[in-house]
């Protein structure tokens, strides 16, 4: 069977990735993952970015607050609060404009580093991700394996992502986050990372805005005579 690792992003994947899925059902013929949802749900790529996270904390405080600087340099240009920067805003405020390509530079060589080290750690994951898939098509006897965007209704059991999870998780239940000298990633290895990262926001986000909904107040129901 060809197992060639096909690399898809979309909000589809992001919710496979998030959800638990049913592992108790036998799937056999067709069933459904991919790479992304397994990766990002991967322990050894959970510590690994918590490793990076430790590593490099200096760092990531630093883009935090070069991140509100460019947004209150954005409000400042933004003269019509309009939430564009138009031609004649940037031209009446060079300097500003000037300090925020200055800001927007030095995130993006302060952020280099710790992309490349997420990077590397997910191509690991990547290089044994055909033997992972393999061994649960094995397992589950499947024919046909399809990204979850593929199909516009199948039940929860066709879903194997959890099985892949735990079959890479015994696998390669750790990875390295230093790249070595001269290494430079695959072209699928950095859409992967940027697709994790896209999941992990959105993840982030689902959940500031339920804490959010939380701490809102509950209307009192009126109550009868």
């Amino acid at each position: 069977m060809n197992t060639k690792i096909k690399l898809a992003a979309g909000a589809v994947l992001a919710a496979a990735a998030v959800a638990a899925t049913p592992a108790s059902a036998q799937v056999a013929g067709i069933a459904t993952s991919s790479p992304e949802a397994v990766i990002v749900r991967a322990q050894a790529r959970i510590t690994a970015y918590q490793q990076i996270e430790q590593q490099y904390a200096a760092q990531i405080a630093q883009i935090r607050t070069l991140r509100q600087e460019m947004a209150t340099l954005q409000q400042t240009l933004d003269t019509n609060k309009d939430g564009q920067l138009s031609q004649q805003e940037a031209t009446a405020n060079k300097s500003a404009v000037d300090q925020l390509q200055a800001k927007e530079q030095t995130v993006a060589q302060t952020t280099q580093p710790i992309v490349l080290a997420q990077t590397y750690a997910i191509e690991q994951l990547i290089n044994d991700y055909a033997n992972v898939q393999q061994q649960v098509v094995n397992d589950k006897k499947i024919q046909i394996m399809l990204t979850p965007d593929a199909i516009q209704w199948a039940p929860d059991s066709v879903n194997v992502t959890d099985a892949l999870v735990a079959v890479i998780n015994k696998r390669m239940p750790s990875v390295q986050i230093t790249p070595p000298a001269g290494w430079r990633p695959r072209q699928e290895s950095l859409a992967t990372q940027q697709t994790v990262a896209q999941i992990l926001v959105g993840v982030a986000q689902q959940q500031a805005a339920a804490a959010q909904q939380s701490q809102q107040p509950q209307q009192q129901q009126p109550t009868g005579r």
